[in-house]
């Protein structure tokens, strides 16, 4: 077989067909990186004015490193826009941050600090809320199989709403809620059948999931309603709930409009008809988020603006067409606030070069011999990091794409197809599958890989054994801690070591 190895500042034929080959291996592609990155005058990768190589050593690696301004603005922008928007129709929008991106008590101070809501998941979301001092009235709770203690703590909490996700639920809330003399204030939460352009994991107003109540077809229960129906039927008969109105999210990492202009159609069709038929007053409607962001070079997000202005035409046309008041419109944006505002910094340790057989009518250049086409050999380089799946699984759980650039340095020399990989024991331990990384990257380096703040420390696991990162926030300059990273005598302190006998 002949062999042959491409010229490193050309594009590899093992490359996604998306992944050019960067003209400036040290430039930053806005839309992935927070405001206020940027390199120093040094070529080192710097945050509101503080340099990687400082943040390496005061808080070790690997750290998430996130800017507090950046998510400040984003969340503002998001209320801004929407209220600008929708002024004319409901008076305004209730933004509601999707804490389970990623939370913390500092972040949940932000957020009301911003004048948004905060939408939890879980009893420990609510912890983290209560911690930070915002009252029920701005919290909602989500979740498919919330336990009663849950339940229990949202009364406990008077938060403003729950949002039930089945028939069953909604029969458990309305009789905890009575056996405490309460009243909860309730939104069903409906799958529209809409297919959103997303990866099947995060797509979630289809059918066939575990999400929702369904709008399509007869219930199994009651015959002649759909699922969604027979629910608001049952919650306008419970007198300790409030129904307030209707709840649908389409799925998440979306950037095409269509699928929301669609859900927004459906649901507000159908909250006119339930209206009608059961003489009750349905005053609001939430509209989910799952708004993308960048994560490589060819991620286009759509700003706030543009996305509420796309939405507000579609609600102001439909309530217009079926005569009804306009109902008061939520949102739930939290990857497209906090995704962007922070990236993970990682030390390089072990490199390894494989050769990779590529068929040569594949192949750039590719030669071919008398008697037919050989397979032509191109490098891949392997470059590990000191984190990996268990800092963020996003990879291994959806195919996720994510880009990385060399922090610590500015580098001249050539491009070399890299893929950069974690520690774990795990073939999948993927970090960032395809990148252009310098041919010179070396152990000790630092890289950078930007829009982690969504659902990275969130779905962080201690596998192997790793203690999970800290959390540094950035601001004016200076780096503080929000959330402390693990170290093994965390790790420890939960194992109840060997029982004497």
């Amino acid at each position: 077989m002949q062999n042959n190895t491409n010229n490193s500042t050309s594009a590899s034929p093992l490359a996604p067909q998306w992944l050019a080959v960067p003209e400036d291996l040290n430039a930053l592609h806005a839309p992935m990186w927070a405001a206020g990155v940027q390199r120093n005058d040094d070529g080192e990768l710097a945050i509101d004015g503080v340099p990687v190589r400082e943040l390496k050593e005061q808080f070790g690696t690997p750290l998430f490193v996130m800017s507090e301004g950046d998510f400040r603005a984003r969340a503002r922008s998001f209320k801004d826009a929407f209220d600008a928007a929708f002024a004319d129709i409901c008076g305004g929008v209730d933004v509601y941050y999707a804490g389970k991106s990623f939370l913390c008590t500092a972040v949940a101070a932000w957020v009301a600090e911003e004048g948004l809501r905060l939408d939890t998941c879980s009893g420990g979301e609510l912890a983290v809320a209560a911690r930070a001092g915002i009252d029920g009235a701005n919290l909602g709770l989500h979740g498919n199989n919330k336990s009663d203690a849950e339940i229990n703590r949202a009364l406990d909490m008077k938060l403003g709403r729950i949002v039930v996700d089945s028939l069953d639920e909604l029969e458990r809330v309305a009789k905890i809620a009575s056996g405490r003399g309460d009243t909860a204030k309730v939104m069903l939460r409906l799958t529209p059948g809409v297919h959103a352009h997303t990866h099947e994991f995060i797509a979630t107003a289809h059918e066939d999931q575990k999400f929702g109540l369904s709008m399509a077809g007869d219930s199994s229960e009651t015959a002649g309603l759909s699922a969604a129906e027979e629910a608001v039927a049952a919650a306008t008969s419970y007198s300790n709930v409030e129904l307030l109105g209707l709840h649908c999210h389409i799925g998440s990492q979306i950037f095409e409009p269509d699928g929301f202009a669609l859900a927004a159609e459906k649901l507000l069709d159908f909250l006119a008809a339930m209206q009608a038929k059961y003489s009750i007053d349905l005053p609001e409607l939430d509209l989910g988020g799952g708004y993308g962001i960048a994560y490589t070079p060819v991620d286009t997000p759509r700003p706030p603006a543009e996305i509420a202005q796309a939405m507000a035409a579609v609600v102001r046309s439909k309530c217009a067409e079926l005569d009804i008041t306009p109902p008061r419109i939520s949102i739930e944006p939290g990857r497209a606030i906090v995704g962007t505002s922070t990236f993970t910094l990682y030390e390089v340790g072990t490199l390894k070069t494989v050769r990779v057989d590529v068929p040569a009518n594949a192949a750039v250049d590719a030669p071919v011999a008398a008697g037919g086409k050989h397979n032509v050999t191109f490098p891949r380089r392997y470059v590990s990091v000191d984190g990996g799946m268990s800092d963020n699984a996003r990879p291994v759980l959806y195919d996720a794409d994510y880009s990385a650039i060399v922090a610590s340095r500015a580098s001249d020399a050539a491009p070399q197809l890299s893929r950069v990989v974690g520690k774990h024991c795990e073939s999948g331990d993927i970090v960032v599958r395809d990148v252009y990384l310098p041919e010179d990257v070396a152990a000790g380096d630092l890289l950078a890989v930007p829009g982690t703040g969504a659902y990275c420390w969130a779905l962080s696991s201690n596998y192997n054994y790793l203690a999970r990162p800290g959390v540094v926030a950035v601001r004016n300059g200076a780096a503080r801690l929000i959330v402390r990273g693990e170290t093994e005598e965390d790790l420890l302190n939960r194992d109840m070591g060997v029982a004497n006998v």
